[in-house]
């Protein structure tokens, strides 16, 4: 009989890990492909203009709308790519990439610009830090998963 109220405990603590790193993921998945959606959105349709004027300062004015155009549409792409949760290790490496490049070529060139300024490589850093704790999660369920 003891065995059998070990076997049921552990199986209940793996189901209330199981339901708090489900929730995490689901949350962050959701919110990291929200915001990709939007900043894609915002570019593919030149809704803000300021964006176009980074991509014009950064890559030159010749192409910037539809450069600004093609990084939105990539964007998207990459929101769809994260909610696919297909390939997430590459998906999360490309993720903090493209987020580390993009905020460091703009802190240095063109700060003045920016809708913070140079805090915006902050709020980089927290955004790497949540897709990094997304992939974290989506790692331990597979395990929990395995076990149990």
């Amino acid at each position: 009989m003891y065995v059998l109220k070990g076997y049921i405990y552990a199986t209940s603590k793996i189901i209330k890990v199981k339901t708090r790193l489900n929730a995490k993921y689901i949350v962050l998945t959701y919110f990291i492909a929200f915001v990709w959606c939007i900043n894609g959105i915002v570019k593919l349709f030149d809704l803000v203009p300021r964006h176009r004027l980074i991509v014009e300062r950064i890559l030159g004015s010749e192409y910037s709308g539809l450069l600004t155009k093609a990084i939105g549409f990539l964007e998207l792409f990459m929101c769809l790519w994260v909610l696919s949760g297909i390939k997430m290790k590459l998906n999360t490496a490309l993720q903090i990439a493209v987020v580390a490049m993009m905020n460091t070529m703009e802190y240095f060139i063109v700060p003045d610009i920016l809708l913070w300024g140079k805090l915006n490589a902050f709020f980089a850093l927290l955004f790497i830090i949540l897709i990094y704790i997304r992939f974290v999660c989506a790692s331990k369920l597979s395990r929990v998963n395995a076990v149990g």
